[in-house]
């Protein structure tokens, strides 16, 4: 992708579902890291997400139909880059990266603690884009519990936002 897409906000995207993964059935919780997200519409508020086709939480969100976008601070750098180079199907991202789950308000998925805000999504509609999926996914409860710099993503390589 070309250099003038960056610097984007990286956020951390947790979701959650009941499914079978060798021969158990568990519930599973996720995390992925991503790049590519927006806002897309005031009336219904709606926030859109790129995961792509072959990612397991691309898996998790398409059965669950839920999602939080969790907002985090430059200083979860590393657990962003854990959470983006580790598939989460046989290993727990939460534990792994040091990172505190709480329960979301409204929809049955985790979010993380340390994150600066959160906006919890109900999925509305699934849009197919070449080798990715975008969620759209509709705002059900966000807040900014505290304002940070937030992590960027400037190519390879990861910045801080000025504010």
């Amino acid at each position: 992708m070309s250099s003038i897409h960056h610097p984007r906000q990286t956020i951390l995207v947790s979701s959650r579902e009941t499914m079978e993964i060798m021969g158990k059935v568990i519930e599973k919780d996720n995390i992925i890291t991503v790049s590519w997200h927006m806002p897309v519409s005031f009336e219904p508020e709606l926030y859109a997400i790129s995961i792509g086709k072959q990612r397991f939480s691309a898996e998790i969100i398409s059965r669950s139909k839920a999602f939080v976008i969790n907002l985090i601070p430059y200083t979860l750098k590393e657990a962003a880059i854990f959470c983006g180079t580790h598939t989460g199907k046989h290993i727990d991202k939460y534990s792994e990266a040091k990172l505190t789950m709480e329960e979301a308000k409204t929809i049955d998925c985790g979010r993380i603690k340390e994150a600066s805000a959160y906006i919890e999504c109900e999925v509305v509609d699934e849009v197919e884009a070449g080798d990715h999926i975008i969620y759209i996914g509709k705002v059900v409860e966000k807040e900014e519990k505290e304002h940070s710099k937030r992590l960027l993503q400037g190519g390879k390589d990861f910045t801080t936002s000025k504010y």
